[in-house]
């Protein structure tokens, strides 16, 4: 009896599929724009679309290459490649959804109000001790500190599809909290570049990564992030970079809003103002001041409730005044796309646990894989479940339609009830033919009578 390999049959049609998207978004060019060269050997785009299409096949890169023996490359082949400091893959992610984001934007309406959702989630390595830039990090889900790093990412959305736009792999700014530092290299590399980012300031970051995005996004004109990012100077910054932001608020004491010519915090403000009566959307909206220093701009604060608990409330921000309450409800709620593009990365994509390297330029190589098989999936997603793809069968059905005459499409109607009535032994045959006979005089004379010829 011969062994089964773990060979299927649909495998050929996914690496096809992978195929087409490649050239679909030129991803070629991609990796060459970001440094991606061949210098011997195979060819950087078939090592890259293999790395891709590792998880689809449901193998470990180890068990591929045990089955596959005639492969063109071998695994130190693929180390070299993830490892190469002199790639961009940061770029290569937002040029591939620069790409993507291309085809999507005429699938929508103009008027919607496209996003940018900037959060961050753990990635954590806690069985780690040499890997570079490692660090002692906050996790907020379980409320304690883990050896890992930060991934910060931006995501665009249209409300239907997200796509990772820009990442980075952050460590910390504190010495104290990083256990390993990085390694060095040449202060003009890519390398020395993202090392750097990596050790700065998550606000500060997120500002530099806002201007990056002006060349990459087409469409968003909204910003969506959590509390962490909520200040006066931030709101103020992207303000400036001509990005709206739509924000839940911190209600601390120490962050003060302009209101009625006072400084005043959410929770003050929410005392002092009368809140609409009944079960509705929201509870209050007020436009407020946010100050920094002589800088200040115009915003909405909504206040709705809190689902959770009855008795408590949340505030919603926003720095565009011209949208309802109703809107800036809708527009947050887009938010939560992160929280699913983070879920999905780590329970079905291996953001965490295919990764084994200590090297951060292979970390982060091994990011840029995983959102581009993510982007892969959504746009998969968005060819199979769009309404507009349909476009084909609905010109079918308009044909059908045509080809059934007003007088027909009565006719057939008429038929209907005839049967229907005789079914219920309401009233006779000859009384229902009577009965239809004079609706069919009252008719106008070209339907009448086609009506009646037909009969």
């Amino acid at each position: 009896m011969e062994i089964i390999t773990q060979n299927h049959s649909n495998e050929i049609e996914r690496n096809e599929k992978i195929q087409n998207f490649s050239k679909k978004f030129h991803l070629s060019s991609i990796l060459k724009a970001c440094g991606a060269y061949r210098h011997k050997g195979n060819s950087t785009l078939s090592l890259f679309i293999y790395m891709v299409g590792l998880i689809f096949n449901n193998r470990s890169m180890y068990m591929d290459m045990q089955i596959n023996q005639n492969k063109a490359f071998s695994k130190d082949t693929i180390y070299r490649f993830l490892n190469d400091a002199r790639i961009n893959w940061s770029k290569l992610v937002a040029l591939l959804a620069s790409n993507v984001i291309g085809f999507l934007k005429p699938l929508t309406d103009e008027n919607r109000r496209n996003v940018l959702i900037i959060d961050d989630s753990t990635y954590a390595r806690p069985k780690s001790k040499k890997t570079e830039l490692l660090a002692n990090v906050y996790d907020h889900a379980d409320h304690k500190y883990v050896k890992g790093f930060r991934l910060l990412t931006m995501l665009w959305s249209d409300g239907a599809t997200s796509v990772p736009l820009l990442y980075r792999l952050m460590s910390t700014e504190n010495k104290k909290n990083r256990i390993c530092e990085a390694s060095k290299c040449d202060k003009r590399s890519t390398a020395y570049k993202i090392r750097q980012e990596a050790q700065m300031k998550s606000t500060d970051l997120v500002i530099d990564m806002l201007k990056t995005a002006k060349k990459y996004s087409h469409s968003a004109h909204y910003v969506l992030f959590d509390t962490w990012f909520c200040f006066p100077d931030s709101l103020i910054k992207i303000k400036k970079l001509g990005y709206d932001v739509i924000s839940m608020a911190k209600k601390t004491p120490k962050q003060l809003y302009c209101y009625d010519q006072q400084m005043l915090s959410l929770k003050d403000i929410y005392k002092k103002c009368k809140k609409r009566p009944g079960k509705s959307k929201y509870m209050l909206s007020v436009l407020v001041q946010v100050t920094k220093g002589t800088e200040h701009t115009m915003a909405k604060v909504v206040y709705i409730r809190n689902r959770n608990n009855r008795k408590d409330y949340l505030c919603l921000i926003s720095t565009d005044i011209n949208l309802t309450e109703e809107e800036i409800i809708q527009t947050y709620a887009k938010r939560w796309n992160i929280e699913v593009f983070f879920k999905m990365c780590k329970s079905y994509l291996k953001l965490t646990g295919e990764c084994k390297s200590v090297s951060y330029d292979a970390m982060t190589a091994h990011v840029a894989v995983v959102f581009t098989r993510y982007i892969l999936l959504a746009y998969e997603q968005r060819c199979q479940t769009d309404q507009r793809t349909m476009g084909e069968l609905l010109f079918y059905m308009c044909q059908e339609i045509t080809d059934i005459s007003l007088t027909q499409a009565l006719e057939l109607l008429l038929s209907c009830l005839k049967d229907f009535l005789l079914s219920e032994n309401i009233i006779s045959e000859t009384e229902i033919q009577k009965l239809l006979d004079k609706y069919i005089d009252t008719l106008p004379a070209e339907f009448s009578s086609g009506l009646k010829k037909c009969a």
